[in-house]
């Protein structure tokens, strides 16, 4: 086990050559969001369904929750759609997100806001192998953690992702530690939340502080830190200091960008620009279905660039636009997956 975390722990060198398409991208944090039919195992609690940005991103993306196997149908649709038309973006990461357990590790519905079942994920992928690949959810907390890990390893999954502030662990508690060996022993990055949680119920806030990380780390998992560490609530970024130090102390740490035009996260976007040593570090993702703005912009590049970035209508594109006119540099999640994994048509 101790040879298999140095060698995963050695830095990966950047991409070699663009993909037959001339896209050179995965986006690693994109949401597979769904509502419960019949048989797709996903659930949405009546107080999320009843949330303002619930209540938007339905509004938004013409979805009717009284149906939810054609509205599901029509946001795979829309997604391919505006993935296929990227210019730079060839692949996104599709993120499950499990539910809530109690003490003896069982599904606790009550407490659950919002579950998109690994199943639904993986089959999605699997019908899509040239656009998608399955991003996991398994919280740790739930008693076949463990077996979970090795069944969606096994049927093709790239990572596993979670949102302890909703999802109601503690990534630093010691009892997961055979968790994180698992996912380092299948080469799964842990991408995790960070932050301050608005767009599920977060229950406790501090368990998405990334100092809590460390744990998967020091126990030979890739850590993935969702939109660049960044705290979530515009005042101050106090993770600055922590984002540099996990940098300097982890080769294997991460932390991806998604997210980080939106006004709650937009000054660690700034920061990051003045620190071009922590942009190795950097892995691309948007946080599909959110939007992505532009005034992280405004003032602080050429008014042709910022004509561009307006224009640029596409959520991938415009990403990529406001990052590179912003001088902020990141690279691929295609990096770190074995070289199959990360080309398309493969």
């Amino acid at each position: 086990m101790h040879e298999e975390r140095e060698t995963n722990d050695e830095p990966r060198d950047p991409p070699s050559k663009a993909t037959p398409q001339g896209k050179t991208l995965i986006d690693c944090h994109v949401h597979l969001a769904a509502l419960p039919d019949s048989d797709n195992g996903c659930y949405i609690s009546p107080k999320t369904l009843k949330s303002p940005l619930f209540r938007f991103l339905l509004w938004k993306h013409g979805l009717s929750p009284d149906k939810p196997r054609e509205a599901n149908q029509k946001y795979l649709a829309d997604l391919l759609t505006e993935l296929k038309a990227s210019r730079h973006v060839h692949k996104a990461v599709l993120l499950g997100m499990d539910g809530t357990y109690d003490h003896n590790g069982r599904y606790n519905q009550a407490h659950t806001d919002f579950l998109i079942g690994n199943d639904y994920v993986l089959k999605t992928a699997q019908a899509h192998p040239t656009e998608f690949l399955a991003g996991a959810s398994i919280n740790p907390q739930r008693r076949d953690a463990i077996d979970e890990v090795h069944r969606c390893a096994d049927a093709g999954a790239i990572l596993v992702k979670v949102l302890p502030n909703a999802q109601q662990f503690d990534p630093a508690d010691r009892k997961y530690t055979p968790f994180y060996r698992a996912l380092a022993e299948r080469k799964l990055p842990f991408l995790s939340h960070v932050g301050y949680e608005f767009s599920l119920i977060g229950k406790d806030q501090s368990v998405g502080e990334p100092d809590r990380l460390r744990l998967a780390l020091e126990e030979g998992a890739t850590v993935i830190a969702a939109h660049a560490c960044s705290y979530g609530l515009i005042l101050y970024e106090k993770f600055l200091p922590t984002l540099r130090d996990l940098v300097t102390r982890y080769p294997h740490f991460y932390a991806d960008i998604s997210a980080l035009t939106l006004p709650n996260r937009m000054r660690m976007l700034l920061h990051l620009r003045q620190y071009p040593e922590l942009h190795e570090r950097l892995l691309f993702g948007t946080d599909y279905p959110l939007s992505v703005f532009h005034m992280a912009a405004w003032g602080r590049v050429a008014l042709g660039t910022l004509r561009k970035m307006i224009g640029t209508k596409n959520r991938f594109d415009r990403q990529v636009e406001v990052c590179n006119g912003l001088q902020l540099g990141f690279r691929s999640l295609g990096d770190l997956l074995p070289h199959s994994s990360g080309m398309a048509g493969h």
